[in-house]
Formats: structure tokens, C-alpha cells, sequence
């Protein structure tokens, strides 16, 4: 299978997953938006939902970086820009997320 197939269905499986977590993300921003400090960490504090946003998290970093490396394809016609471009999005993609959860797990 060709490399950008492989993108294509990663990219699509990857916004099919992503739906249900940004309903619960949606619906759980609401239900946190009036309430003070201590409740948004305690929110963030239950197992359910320290598992459920780092699932959301990594899900919706890796849809991101697939998405804006195909810019990068399209629109970057120099190759070296294209691979140092890449490379710093996939090591943010990774990097932000994994700071993400380990800061939601340490919250206490």
C-alpha cells in the first residue's frame, strides 16, 4: 500500500474515533466552564477522566499532524524545509500531549 493511502485511512479512521471524545469533551467543557479552580481539578482528578482526555488528547494531536504534514506536502516544495518541517511537527505531536498527561496526572 502507498504511503499516502496509508495517510488517507489513518487520517479518516483517526476523525471517526476523534468524534465521540470531542461529544464527551464538548459536554464535559460545559458542565467545567462556571466552576472555580478546585473543581476543574478535581474534574481532571477522577480516573475516568484523566483516561478518557488522554486518549482524546493523543487521538486528536496524531489527526492534527497527519493533517498539517499534508499541507506540508502541498504547499512546501522545498524538501529539506518539508523534512525539518515534519519532523518538528511529529516531535510536537508527541511531545505536547505526553507533557499534557503527565501534568493532568500530577495534578495532586
Amino acid at each position: 500500500m502507498h504511503t499516502s493511502t496509508k495517510k488517507w485511512i489513518f487520517t479518516k479512521i483517526s476523525s471517526l474515533i476523534l468524534i465521540p471524545f470531542m461529544i464527551w469533551f464538548i459536554l464535559s467543557f460545559v458542565s467545567v466552564y462556571d466552576m472555580d479552580y478546585n473543581q476543574v481539578t478535581a474534574f481532571f482528578s477522577n480516573q475516568p477522566s484523566k483516561i478518557i482526555f488522554s486518549i482524546f488528547i493523543v487521538i486528536a494531536f496524531f489527526f492534527s499532524a497527519l493533517t498539517i504534514s499534508e499541507i506540508f506536502e502541498d504547499y512546501l516544495h522545498n524538501n529539506k524545509i518539508k523534512n525539518v518541517a515534519n519532523k518538528a511537527l511529529f516531535l510536537s505531536a508527541i511531545l505536547v500531549p505526553l507533557f499534557t498527561i503527565i501534568g493532568i496526572y500530577n495534578l495532586n
